[in-house]
């Protein structure tokens, strides 16, 4: 070899490397820009839920880019069915959030667990909105901002099944009901029981105390109580109700930007008969009986 081909030959190792690294860095680069265009263009996820609507029609400032996080009350059959927030695909209330989710331009919903009472008293954080069966109040109205109303409910009286009940003998059984809910006082105060309600810091522990014997009844919404009676296989029954001309609305903090949005979706919900469609295909199946026709009870 003579030496002009020793020095072509040189030349053509040192390139090499430099190509092989080249090449390999186009490679690895379009292989990432292949992964965030895939993820760039993922389907949206609105569970179960039929979303209509024009999307991107409203605009929502969510803690969460992309996504509506929001802070539901379970177990809640019907409005939220399923026992915890990974298993939660539908449901009256989830698929309302979907919707409003679809129709901001967000592509899915994030079910996040706050604790109620911190909730209503405006101490909870890393939510855009709670839809959890809240009865608007002007006490909670004090330290929190809740939509236009949604729902109308009243409170209704679960039992083993079997109990009997009636106004007068409500007032001696040993009654419970969830933490900050406005059934408490309306126990208290108007009702007049003699035994202080106990009071459980969640729905689940408080109909595991009714059917272990440590409560005679228990009281919240209507829709709730009904459907935990039909999931029980007839251990539970609804005897009655308390007509409190109750109201639930959606619920911001005071400091939340997105409160005109909210309410103009439920006013679009309610003019296109969304909320109608969602009472058909989650509350009735799921509640077994129609609230209006149960028993009321006078204080």
């Amino acid at each position: 070899m003579n030496p002009i081909e020793r020095q072509d030959k040189k030349r053509a190792n040192r390139k090499t490397p430099r190509l092989r690294t080249l090449l390999i860095a186009l490679v690895l680069g379009g292989l990432g820009l292949g992964a965030m265009s895939t993820a760039a263009t993922a389907a949206p996820d609105y569970g179960n839920c039929q979303v209509t609507g024009t999307r991107g029609s409203i605009k929502l400032e969510t803690v969460t880019p992309g996504a509506l996080s929001v802070r539901p009350v379970l177990p809640a059959p019907g409005w939220w069915n399923g026992d915890s927030p990974d298993t939660i695909k539908d449901g009256f209330e989830y698929c309302m959030a979907a919707n409003m989710a679809f129709r901001a331009g967000l592509d899915r919903v994030i079910v996040v667990n706050r604790s109620f009472a911190q909730v209503v008293t405006g101490q909870a954080r890393g939510f855009d909105i709670a839809l959890s069966e809240i009865t608007v109040t002007d006490e909670r109205k004090k330290v929190v901002n809740f939509t236009d109303p949604y729902f109308s409910s009243d409170q209704g009286v679960l039992v083993k099944a079997g109990t009997k009940v009636d106004k007068d003998s409500i007032k001696k059984m040993r009654l419970g009901v969830k933490q900050g809910t406005t059934i408490l006082p309306y126990l208290t105060d108007k009702v007049k029981v003699a035994e202080h309600p106990k009071v459980y810091t969640d729905a689940g522990a408080m109909y595991a105390a009714l059917a272990a014997g440590q409560v005679d009844a228990v009281l919240y919404d209507t829709p709730n109580v009904l459907s935990i009676a039909k999931k029980s296989e007839g251990r539970f029954e609804v005897v009655g109700r308390y007509d409190t001309s109750e109201q639930w609305g959606g619920l911001v903090n005071k400091d939340s930007p997105n409160l005109a949005a909210f309410n103009k979706l439920i006013a679009e919900m309610k003019k296109d008969g969304t909320f109608d469609r969602l009472a058909t295909q989650y509350l009735v199946p799921s509640l077994g009986a129609d609230p209006a026709k149960l028993p009321v009870l006078t204080p």
